[in-house]
């Protein structure tokens, strides 16, 4: 993967939960969770995971095949047509395995925790109107460009950063299964991926990942990970910004990998969160598969100007090899000039992120 150099960034952009404390937002209410290691899946989501293995007996045979490179690579340089500069598209990155999502479809998601009102639309109303509202979020996607098909998603916070330590210190809590098997339940019904987003407090990747693997096996199910809540001193969550290393996001790609190759799975979309400089540390060092996609999402809010900035500044200007935008329904308003960017405006950004993120 190249990269090449860039100059100083000023800019900053505060997420949803930083500001004073969590003033913004909501951790999940811990009270009457089963939050303990032991919790097992529930019995549709073990049911399809064994579906998933016998099918995959065939495709591991085979071995993994590659989507078409010549198409792919035209796919990709489309998205980054309007760079001036040489950072876009990343060059020398893997050709992925048949039945990658990216550049083929635009992933448009709902992010939320289904025990909280405040920490996203997924949790804000019931069941059917959260999806009624991301048919129209869609639907308007698929209007506004037509060349790149726009597929719904729910992206679910299925490990919660905390205020307090909790029983064994790691200031996070990992919500039952029965839970994300609910959120599956909810996605099927529009043949929606799903993602869930892990983050960490004081645990790590290493302990929190694995324990997923039962969804994850699944071939509709993706991996967000959140920097901002990868806290690595003694400070708890939301009193400084946190971040992931180059070899904190290698461990999540080799992990999934492992997974789709074991599995015969389509590849893997990892979202890593982001919107300071230092949330992403050694950029250069990521090292891409072809078995799983990486997408920077820039995580923050405010108004257009300072996010289109923070977006030139910690996504454009350190690609990987994917990005994605996060808008805020509420947040984005609060300061001048009171409005959400506009789906044009963000389909106007370089590279054009084929993430969508809506909390």
């Amino acid at each position: 993967m190249k990269h090449r150099p860039f100059g100083s960034v000023t800019l900053q952009l505060f997420s949803l939960c930083v500001l004073g404390g969590f003033p913004a937002c909501q951790f999940a209410d811990s009270s009457g969770l089963k939050a303990s290691a032991s919790d097992e899946p529930v019995s549709a989501a073990a049911a399809e995971t064994k579906q998933t293995e016998l099918a995959s007996d065939e495709a591991q045979k085979q071995g993994s095949a590659t989507v078409d490179s010549l198409e792919y690579a035209k796919l990709v340089s489309e998205l980054a047509e309007r760079d001036t500069t040489g950072r876009w598209p990343v060059i020398d990155q893997p050709v992925p395995y048949t039945g990658a999502i990216l550049p083929y479809k635009r992933i448009v998601a709902f992010y939320g925790n289904l025990y909280s009102a405040r920490m996203g639309i997924l949790g804000e109303f019931p069941p059917n109107e959260v999806l009624a509202k991301l048919d129209d979020e869609v639907a308007a996607w698929n209007a506004a460009d037509t060349a790149i098909e726009a597929i719904p998603a729910l992206h679910y916070i299925a490990v919660t950063a905390q205020g307090s330590a909790g029983r064994d210190g790691k200031y996070r809590l990992r919500m039952p299964f029965s839970q994300i098997d609910s959120v599956l339940r909810i996605a099927k019904k529009r043949d929606a991926l799903v993602f869930l987003d892990i983050q960490v407090g004081f645990s790590e990747l290493q302990a929190e990942l694995p324990r997923l693997d039962t969804f994850l096996c699944m071939p509709q199910v993706h991996l967000g990970i959140d920097p901002e809540f990868s806290m690595k001193d003694d400070l708890p969550p939301g009193k400084r910004v946190g971040h992931f290393t180059a070899a904190d996001i290698n461990f999540a790609v080799q992990h999934l990998a492992k997974l789709v190759r074991e599995k015969g799975l389509p590849p893997k979309v990892l979202v890593v969160h982001r919107f300071t400089q230092g949330m992403i540390k050694d950029f250069r060092q990521i090292a891409l598969d072809p078995a799983v996609q990486i997408v920077i999402n820039m995580d923050g809010w405010g108004a257009p100007a300072l996010k289109r900035n923070t977006y030139q500044s910690y996504v454009f200007r350190e690609p990987v090899q994917f990005t994605g935008f996060k808008f805020f329904y509420k947040n984005d308003l609060i300061p001048s000039p009171h409005r959400m960017m506009t789906i044009e405006e963000v389909n106007g950004l370089v590279p054009k992120p084929v993430y969508i993120q809506y909390q």
